[in-house]
Parts: structure tokens; sequence; C-alpha cells
């Protein structure tokens, strides 16, 4: 065999290969343009969707946000109508209490004075009492002196009357005569 037939069949083959390259690259570059088209497409559409999806999404945090300020508004002015309502309902408490406390002052001081009269008049019953229970005794003692004084006397008198003539009992009759 020959050396040229070493060196001609791979060009030729080559050649065929450069050929179809050719046909088929034109046809592949034309492929790749419409596939980059079509990415471009889809990526200019998929941009336009999130570049809406963002703007709702700032519309809807936008919105949110301002429900959100709206509740924590309206939350802080009941919760400071609830504090008003609140202290007004204690500053009210408080000044009944108040008044009533005076009252109750008054009326304790009343009572107090009340009190200390009531003790004074006790203590001077407690010693008008002790003084007419002293007298009451001392009226007890006095009389059963008197009585002792009596009895002293009466036996005084029943011995001295004992001891006198008058008094004896005179004898016995004599016995009368038997007939």
């Amino acid at each position: 065999m020959k050396k040229w037939f070493y060196v001609l069949f791979p060009v030729a083959l080559l050649a065929i290969f450069t050929v179809f390259y050719m046909a088929s690259r034109s046809e592949a570059l034309a492929k790749e343009q419409a596939h980059k088209e079509e990415m471009a497409k889809e990526k200019a559409e998929a941009d336009e969707k999130k570049q809406i999806a963002e703007a709702k999404a700032r519309e809807d945090a936008e919105r949110r946000n301002v429900e959100r300020a709206a509740e924590e508004a309206k939350t802080a002015k009941d919760k400071e109508d609830k504090y008003n309502a609140d202290m007004a309902r204690i500053k009210e408490d408080t000044d009944k209490s108040n008044a009533q406390a005076e009252v109750y002052s008054a009326k304790v001081s009343e009572l107090t004075i009340e009190l200390d009269t009531l003790h004074k008049q006790k203590d001077a019953l407690t010693r008008e009492s002790f003084e007419l229970d002293k007298q009451v005794e001392l009226a007890d003692i006095e009389r059963r002196n008197a009585e002792m004084e009596i009895q002293r006397y009466d036996s005084m008198i029943a011995d001295k009357a004992d001891e006198s003539a008058m008094a004896k009992m005179p004898p016995p009759p004599p016995p009368a005569p038997s007939s």
C-alpha cells in the first residue's frame, strides 16, 4: 500500500466532516441563537413576573404596615383609655374612701369622748358603790357591836339579879299538917 493512501483517507474524512460540521454548525448556531432568545425572553418574563411579585409584595407589606400601625394605634388608644378609666375609678374610690374616713374619724372622736365620759361615770359609780358598801359594812359592825353590848348588859343584869335577894326564890312552904 501506498503511503499517500494513509493521508488521503483521513483528509477525505476530514473534508466530509467539515462539510457536515459547517452545515450543522449554522443550524446549531441558529438553534443556539433561538435558544438564547428564548432564554432571554423567559428571563425577561421571569424578571417582569419577579418585579410584579416584588411590587405586589411591597404593596402588601405597606398595607400590612399600615394595618399594623393602625392596629397598634388602636391598641395604644384602647390601653390609654382603659388606663385613664382605671385611674378615674381609682381616684373616685380614693375620694370616696377619704370622705368615709373623715366621717368615721369624726365618729371615732365622738365615741372616744363618750367612752371617756362613760369611764369617768363608771369610776365615780364604782367609788360611790364602794363607799356605800363600806357604810353598810360599818353599819353591820356597829349593829353587831350594839347587839354584843346589849347581850353583855343583859348578862350583867341577869348576874346582878341572880345575886340579889329579891330575885331568889323563897324557900318552899312547910308541908301541911297531916290530919
